[in-house]
């Protein structure tokens, strides 16, 4: 039964937030979603999002974040920044300094506005490539902070905070979504919807866990 209550999913219109979004329509009332634009290296990220929030009918946020562009360059925001992971405990070069911290934020004070109480976010500490504000300490600490500093009672939750990229495929096909996550989301550093361009570091880790689960579920059939 779903729990009479409202939510807002933090959606890019990616896989994790797409699985995420499904999971919120088969857990919440009533759901709705916002996409933040800080600038990002592509505007489709943005139209995607557009896209499956109009095919699956809810209402959609747009909010305009384009000073963490200049606050904080790096791969995702600048075209002569090179895609790569981290070495030797450095930093992914695709880690936005602050970005969940002010997403989850703003996504409280849009909370508030609309009267919803619970707010999804996919992060996930599992394959989290490197990034602190993906741990589920941080969550657990910035959902204190947030209702300390509005005095009132958000609840953050992460969906995917605990599995990998193959548990995160099984998440999409229980809820009846995994065709729709693989064709319709973008997950591709290089802007490319659905399978992506095969080669950055995001399309390796979303296929290798599509190989992973389809595996196991065909030997789990035979």
């Amino acid at each position: 039964m779903l729990r009479d209550e409202k939510a807002i999913v933090v959606f890019s219109g990616g896989q994790d937030s797409t699985t995420c979004l499904f999971w919120a329509l088969e857990t919440f009332k009533e759901v709705e979603v916002v996409t933040f634009n800080y600038n990002q290296r592509h505007k489709e990220e943005i139209e995607c999002a557009k896209r499956i929030a109009e095919e699956l009918q809810v209402k959609h946020h747009l909010l305009d974040m384009q000073l963490l562009n200049q606050l904080a360059p790096n791969a995702l925001t600048r075209d002569d920044i090179e895609i790569k992971e981290g070495e030797d405990g450095e930093l992914p070069s695709t880690f936005v300094p602050g970005r969940n911290l002010i997403f989850l934020s703003f996504a409280a004070v849009l909370a508030s506005q609309v009267k919803a109480k619970h707010i999804i976010t996919g992060v996930c500490e599992t394959d989290f490539s490197g990034y602190p504000d993906c741990r589920d300490a941080f969550v657990k600490s910035l959902n204190v902070t947030i209702n300390l500093s509005m005095d009132q009672q958000f609840v953050i939750h992460t969906p995917l905070m605990w599995l990998d990229k193959a548990e995160t495929w099984k998440l999409a096909d229980d809820l009846g979504a995994l065709e729709f996550v693989r064709e319709k989301t973008l997950t591709c550093y290089e802007g490319v919807i659905g399978d992506g361009c095969g080669e950055c570091p995001a399309c390796k880790l979303r296929r290798n866990g599509l190989e992973k689960y389809l595996e196991g579920a065909a030997a789990h059939d035979r």
